[in-house]
């Protein structure tokens, strides 16, 4: 890219403004204690980190946490037609027993380390695919820029867990597909807010400041544009969990999680609990009640991390 001919104090300006700009993305540091400090001081973050913590710890501590494995059946024999033990009925069993014998406490455990795989490696597939075409689109433009976000267009055209539905029914009953069927969903999220952000980062000044400097489109895009711009997608990351958690619970629901009927996931032991409405209500409220605060943790602490970056905000 050719650079313009510039007055020579106009010259000197921009690369003072160069300066400036590449000392600030080396000490990077102020801008991340100025959100950590607004987050300390906002107890929205406060609620919404500690419901968080508290689902990563109980399911990265599943195994140690749960009375019994995933599939076990320990109160089988209790089960009877018109009767299912509910909670504290029994001592071993403090949130009751489920229509197969199993330990409703221990499958609720079990469930969060289900819920945290599959919201965290879809959003993460979702974010990959998502970045690398709003990197496209972003650093080269023109024809590349127009096919890519009208691919992404009629993606979002179709409603998100009708897509969802779509590809795990496709690729069929298994964990892997509603992964990648969530993430595949949430593609188009990312690539457009990524790109977005991109295309505001290029107006900028310190964009061309590193144009006068001869820097070529990718380094300036790889090392000035995109870690400005990448802030938006990380927020939204955030609130992607919520919404994967939600999902993944909606595709199990469904049948199309895979797995035996036992099997531990929040969404299968709702659709296992439709049956026992009449009898066994607990058994569809407190899935259900997992799903909504677990939910409400990542939206709370994700709309938190968004008001913290927000520049506009930032500056009251």
């Amino acid at each position: 890219m050719t650079s313009p001919i510039l007055p020579p104090a106009q010259g000197a300006g921009i690369i003072d403004t160069v300066a400036v700009a590449q000392e600030g993305l080396k000490s990077s540091g102020g801008f991340w204690q100025d959100v950590f400090r607004r987050l300390r001081h906002n107890p929205t973050a406060w609620i919404g980190a500690a419901i968080v913590l508290i689902f990563l710890l109980i399911a990265l501590f599943a195994p140690l946490l749960a009375p019994y494995p995933e599939t076990a059946l320990p109160g089988a024999k209790h089960i009877t037609p018109t009767h299912i033990p509910g909670p504290g009925e029994l001592a071993q069993f403090p949130l009751g027993l489920d229509r197969f014998g199993g330990d409703v406490l221990s499958k609720l455990i079990w469930g969060a380390q289900a819920s945290l795989m599959v919201g965290v490696v879809s959003t993460a597939l979702g974010l990959v695919g998502g970045m690398v075409l709003g990197l496209l689109a972003g650093t080269f433009g023109g024809w590349v820029d127009t096919l890519i976000m009208r691919i992404v267009d009629i993606i979002l055209s179709v409603p998100n867990l009708l897509l969802a539905v779509s590809i795990a029914a496709i690729l069929g009953q298994t964990p892997y597909a509603v992964m990648i069927a969530i993430g595949a969903s949430q593609v188009p999220i990312f690539a457009r807010l990524l790109r977005a952000s991109m295309l505001q980062q290029r107006s900028s000044e310190y964009v061309l400041s590193a144009q006068t400097l001869g820097l070529g489109r990718g380094t300036i895009t790889m090392s000035h544009v995109l870690p400005n711009a990448i802030g938006p997608v990380i927020v939204q990351g955030t609130l992607t969990l919520a919404t994967a958690v939600i999902d993944a619970a909606a595709l199990s629901f469904l049948g199309l999680g895979g797995g035996r009927p036992e099997t531990a996931e929040w969404g299968r032991m709702l659709t296992y609990a439709q049956a026992e409405l009449s009898i066994a209500p607990w058994l569809a409220f407190l899935p259900g009640i997992c799903i909504a605060v677990t939910a409400l943790g990542f939206t709370l602490f994700g709309e938190a991390l968004r008001e913290a970056m927000d520049p506009r905000t930032r500056a009251r």
